[in-house]
């Protein structure tokens, strides 16, 4: 039998240096982007669960006002009450 002999391969491994760059140049800073994102997602669901403590609060502080004086409006940047409120008109 006679010896086959080693076919090369010409096709390159790589890329070159100056592509890879510019890959990197442009994968870089949509990773941080993407990061960034969900820093801000994190954040938003955080203020989500604090805005609904605080509705729960306010929600507990109206209970407990309107126990003591009824049915009212209050003006919330002065603390005046105002009883002339109207029961729910049902059309």
């Amino acid at each position: 039998m006679a010896k086959k002999e080693k076919v090369v391969d010409l096709k390159p491994t790589s890329i070159t240096e100056e592509q890879l760059k510019a890959i990197q140049d442009i994968v870089s800073p949509i990773n941080q982007i993407q990061m960034e994102m969900g820093r801000m997602a994190t954040q938003k669901h955080m203020m989500l669960h604090q805005i609904t403590k605080l509705q729960e609060s306010l929600q507990e502080e109206q209970v407990a006002l309107e126990k003591e004086y009824g049915k009212v409006n209050i003006n919330i940047s002065t603390g005046e009450i105002d009883y002339n409120v109207e029961a729910d008109k049902k059309d």
